[in-house]
């Protein structure tokens, strides 16, 4: 999911960094979603981020769905839980997943959601039932063996 999801905000206009934050921070969000939030100590947000660090918070929005963001040197990231989501956190745990076969699914997923038409993708409904939902069984595979 994270890398489709990182081809929609690159497809939508963010810069790769920008979408790599983003794609990240939306697999955190949806893992702790599925889960209920069962380990957060409060609602992970603005103020819970802005009191842990400092950071003057922020919220960008990519289609219909908001992500709160914080900035980092000059750089603007993602933000959850009171953590950063980096493009050194992306590399470390997506792209390292995939081996030396990332570009290669970095480049398929561009192609994929650079098919659909803005209002799919602005969509966070719409982009996972039929976006993702249809490829997801058949990309986890592929992508797995690519990866080996």
């Amino acid at each position: 999911m994270a890398v489709l999801q990182a081809a929609r905000a690159s497809e939508l206009g963010f810069s790769e960094t920008r979408a790599k934050s983003w794609s990240l921070n939306r697999a955190i969000f949806y893992a702790a979603t599925k889960r209920g939030f069962k380990h957060a100590t409060q609602r992970p947000g603005r103020a819970h981020f802005g009191k842990k660090t400092g950071a003057k918070m922020g919220e960008a929005f990519l289609g219909n769905e908001m992500g709160y963001t914080a900035r980092k040197g000059t750089r603007t990231y993602f933000a959850i839980g009171g953590e950063l989501q980096t493009e050194a956190d992306f590399k470390h745990q997506i792209e390292s997943r995939f081996g030396n076969a990332f570009s290669r699914a970095w480049k398929e997923s561009l192609t994929i959601v650079h098919q659909y038409p803005k209002d799919v993708l602005s969509s966070q409904n719409r982009f996972f039932s039929e976006v993702y939902r249809p490829r997801r069984d058949e990309l986890a595979s592929k992508w797995t063996e690519m990866s080996e």
